[in-house]
């Protein structure tokens, strides 16, 4: 039952989390900062409260791993999120972020000298023409897009060149990250939960770097439309409802993720990660009518295909179908 309703949770609150996201990104390009801030805020004041016993637990893994693990996921989360200021459309945002299995492929064999089965070269090989087509059909449809001078549209391929090694960073130091992690808890054992809260906790002072920005953008949100919200009956500019509404669908969909990595397999988890990225993606291109031509179909069911072969989920299903007809 538990597990049903981890899966309700991710797939309720990421899907929903990408609506007031996109958004929130149509209507100020630039808010990546203050989104990001507030999820930090909102999480870390959920796990000091219920995590850390408003600060009287000890962490069960050393402060100095989780400074260094801090430091890559405070990096992986503003730059992604920075990254959508560089004309990188929502859909190729979700795609490009899908080819985390590449990253941690490569890194694997490289740090943790791992080994994979022909299966696994395959679809990582499948991920990357998937996202090979989809980046390089959004790129010409920043080509097109571009209305003005040849300089202007030099400049806006340009502009949208530094978001895509934004996103291939921060896809490469997150794969970094993951095996830190794994070698963190073989020696510690899993606390998901504790890290949770460090990872958001200990980067809010690097929001200081950001706080012209993020104070620009309060003041942009407090001017926007007001609508008044039923519950408490007051008038509410309608940008900072959605950036309450994005918080809480982000916390919701960790939560979920959390309550499936104790309840499933890795394997699951993975699967119905997967399952969600690709529903937020119809959602963010039937929803906000994001362009997206046949050409972005094919890369992103070569992805998703690549990813579904990765995860053995065709194996996993064969094998329980063969052990349904033997006990029959």
């Amino acid at each position: 039952m538990s597990t049903i309703f981890a899966v309700l949770l991710v797939f309720v609150g990421c899907c929903s989390n990408v609506v007031f996201l996109e958004t929130l990104v149509r209507e100020f390009p630039g808010c990546g900062n203050i989104v990001t801030f507030a999820q930090f805020a909102f999480i870390a004041l959920e796990g000091f409260i219920f995590e850390t016993n408003f600060g009287r637990k000890k962490p069960a893994i050393p402060m100095s791993n989780y400074v260094i693990m801090v430091t890559m996921f405070f990096t992986v989360s503003v730059i992604n999120n920075y990254a959508l200021n560089f004309n990188i459309a929502m859909p190729l945002h979700m795609i490009f972020r899908s080819g985390s299995l590449i990253a941690n492929m490569i890194l694997g064999i490289i740090i943790l000298k791992k080994r994979y089965s022909m299966s696994k070269y395959l679809s990582v090989a499948m991920v990357s023409l998937g996202i090979f087509i989809c980046t390089i059909m959004s790129a010409k449809q920043v080509n097109v897009g571009t209305k003005g001078s040849d300089d202007q549209g030099v400049y806006a391929f340009l502009h949208w060149l530094i978001g895509i090694a934004m996103l291939t960073f921060a896809l490469l130091m997150s794969a970094r990250m993951g095996i830190f992690q794994e070698t963190l808890y073989k020696q510690y054992g899993k606390h998901s939960k504790e890290a949770l809260f460090y990872n958001h906790c200990l980067p809010l002072p690097g929001f200081l770097l950001l706080s012209s920005d993020i104070y620009n953008h309060c003041v942009l949100f407090s001017q926007s439309t007001p609508v008044e919200v039923p519950v408490i009956g007051q008038a509410v500019p309608v940008l900072w409802l959605y950036l309450l509404l994005n918080v809480i669908t982000q916390y919701v969909c960790i939560r979920g993720v959390f309550i499936l990595t104790t309840e499933c397999a890795s394997l699951t988890v993975t699967l119905v990660v997967t399952l969600r990225k690709f529903i937020s993606l119809i959602i963010s291109i039937l929803f906000f009518k994001n362009p997206f031509t046949a050409w972005h179909w094919v890369g992103t069911g070569v992805v998703f295909l690549g990813t579904l072969i990765y995860t053995e989920v065709w194996t996993s299903i064969c094998t329980a179908l063969r052990g349904i007809k033997k006990a029959e």
